[in-house]
């Protein structure tokens, strides 16, 4: 059963930091991408970060310059250092992966979720 855990969000001000991770576990995931999706109260989840099992990474615009994706292939693990974090930033972060990598929703697998609140 493959399971994907969040950790490391929570409350920081403004200007902070944080850096969220994942640990996949369940099944073999070689070559298989990863990525980070958001979503905010009342709106749909959004793509932010993905990078595939060779290390090639996308972002949105949004969080080019401030948000850094990077894995562990040998952990199964995924990372997010977000710094420079706004108040829009604010949402519940979703762990994903996928066969391919891609900017939508069509991932195969998600974790739960880990909350990041980001106060002004």
């Amino acid at each position: 059963q493959v399971q994907l855990v969040e950790s490391g969000g929570g409350l920081v001000q403004a200007g902070g930091s944080l850096t969220l991770s994942c640990v996949a576990s369940g099944r073999t995931f070689s070559n298989y991408a990863m990525g980070w999706f958001r979503q905010a109260p009342g709106k749909e989840r959004e793509f932010v970060a993905a990078i595939s099992w060779f290390r090639d990474s996308i972002y949105n615009d949004s969080v080019k310059g401030r948000f850094t994706i990077s894995r562990d292939n040998a952990e199964n693990t995924m990372y997010l250092q977000m710094n420079s974090l706004k108040p829009e930033d604010t949402a519940v972060y979703y762990c994903a992966v996928n066969p391919v990598i891609s900017t939508t929703r069509s991932y195969a697998y998600w974790g739960p979720g880990t909350q990041v609140t980001v106060s002004s």
